[in-house]
């Protein structure tokens, strides 16, 4: 009883693994691009032969990994957008190997000043209204700290989203995401929170002068130095 519950569940694997090898085969081959409506569970099961759990199952595991995504009452998608990575693994990581918060921080620094730097020589018109938009909801939100550390948050996904490198633009979206969510409601006042707005500004006005130098350096005075912010980490 045993060994055949095992050969069930290696044989429901099998089919969910199928699922996931018919649609990354036909994303390869571009008959699928971002934005496509998937065929239906029942369709999807008929064509591939497996059944219909099988069929969620492989889905699931393509949604896991930013491939698809499922609008409920529409059906499932291709996911449009830069690639999604997800941060978990990368927490599981750094517990398993002890990263300290002064690398995971380094690694920050690196990442964003480079990615500054690529935007102020390739932001089209429209990253430049996006950061635009984040820098006046800074201001705005001067006193309201969770407000404020959304639009925070958006203002370095637009930098690193115009660097027009998705790859790039994911990695800073899960590296910095890892210690936005050790901070969610930032310990400001007003009028810190007010100088950290005009510091967002200055890297704004860098990116829009097509300066990467000045972006670059603008980028690395914000970011707090690797051993001072982990220590701003472990106390939060």
């Amino acid at each position: 009883m045993l060994e055949l519950d095992i050969e069930e569940r290696v044989s429901e694997a099998a089919a969910a693994e199928a699922v996931v090898k018919y649609v990354s085969a036909r994303i390869q081959e571009g008959l699928l691009r971002p934005g496509d409506r998937l065929p239906s569970e029942r369709e999807l099961a008929v064509r591939i032969g497996v059944s219909r759990p099988s069929v969620r199952s492989g889905l699931r595991t393509l949604a896991a990994t930013g491939i698809v995504q499922t609008r409920h009452g529409s059906g499932t998608y291709i996911t449009e957008g830069p690639p999604a990575l997800d941060g978990k693994p990368l927490r599981a990581l750094a517990a398993l190997h002890r990263l300290s918060p002064e690398q995971m921080f380094e690694a920050r620094c690196v990442l964003e000043v480079g990615a500054a730097g690529l935007a102020a020589e390739r932001a089209s018109s429209e990253h430049m209204t996006a950061m635009a938009d984040e820098v006046s909801g800074m201001f705005s939100a001067v006193d309201d700290p969770q407000s404020f550390l959304t639009h925070d948050i958006r203002f370095h996904r637009a930098v690193a989203v115009a660097t027009g490198n998705p790859i790039l633009s994911s990695l800073v979206d899960m590296v910095s995401g890892l210690f936005f969510e050790r901070n969610r409601v930032p310990q400001r006042t007003p009028e810190q929170l007010r100088h950290m707005a005009m510091i967002h500004r200055n890297i704004y006005q860098a990116v829009r002068a097509r300066d990467p130098e000045r972006a670059r350096s603008e980028m690395s005075s914000h970011l707090p130095r690797p051993r001072a912010a982990a220590a701003d980490m472990r106390r939060g």
